[in-house]
């Protein structure tokens, strides 16, 4: 069983990306000796891996990541049975139901999200309001302004629907239309990370329209 300590490293490597041990370290507020002795005990657990990469002279940098097994820890909601059903329905039903469905879906969460929002005025606490809905639909969302200043970013640091989405990717064209409705006509929003075109996650650039 693991301990909170082993399990925060793999939560800043989950959220955050490949990292060094010293960068853990900062992160973590503890010694760079400790982070590298929890890192060696989930290695050989088999949850990280490494590389090396060079950096002129001296020795290579190790950078941590998780590994596949590593990625199972975190949720995917009932995949399996997701995915049975999504060709069960494609097979019997054809396309046409599998997206009246998904159509159903969408709009109980246009509701859901709509009426969360409903309160907010300007556009910083409508994206930090999303970001809490998804974060407790599993997506360990979070938000920050986007680094040129125009807009936010939404961040997904995990999709707990990720093998049903490549069963159908029709599930992620309809988050982010409702994304889009949601925030309202005044905003732009694109998908620029994007897990299942390979990325680490999924990341929304969310801006004011001029």
């Amino acid at each position: 069983m693991q301990s909170a300590a082993m399990d925060d490293l793999l939560f800043q490597l989950k959220t955050r990306g490949p990292a060094t041990a010293a960068d853990l370290a900062d992160r973590l507020d503890i010694s760079p000796q400790a982070v590298r002795e929890r890192l060696s005990r989930l290695a050989g657990d088999g949850l990280v891996v490494h590389s090396d990469e060079a950096q002129g002279v001296g020795r290579p940098k190790r950078i941590w990541d998780l590994s596949e097994q590593a990625w199972k820890r975190f949720p995917d909601t009932h995949a399996e049975l997701s995915v049975s059903l999504i060709e069960a329905i494609r097979s019997s039903l054809g396309e046409d139901a599998l997206g009246q469905l998904i159509a159903h879906r969408e709009t109980e969460t246009e509701a859901r999200y709509g009426a969360a929002l409903s309160g907010c005025t300007e556009l910083a606490h409508k994206v930090a309001a999303l970001a809490r809905l998804r974060t407790r639909e599993g997506y360990m969302a979070e938000w920050q302004p986007a680094d040129d200043g125009d807009g936010y970013l939404l961040i997904e640091n995990h999709c707990p629907i990720c093998i049903a989405a490549r069963a159908c990717q029709g599930f992620c064209r309809a988050e982010q239309e409702v994304f889009a409705r949601v925030l309202g006509p005044d905003c732009r929003i694109e998908r620029v990370e994007h897990l299942l075109a390979g990325a680490r996650r999924c990341a929304y650039r969310i801006s004011p329209r001029r």
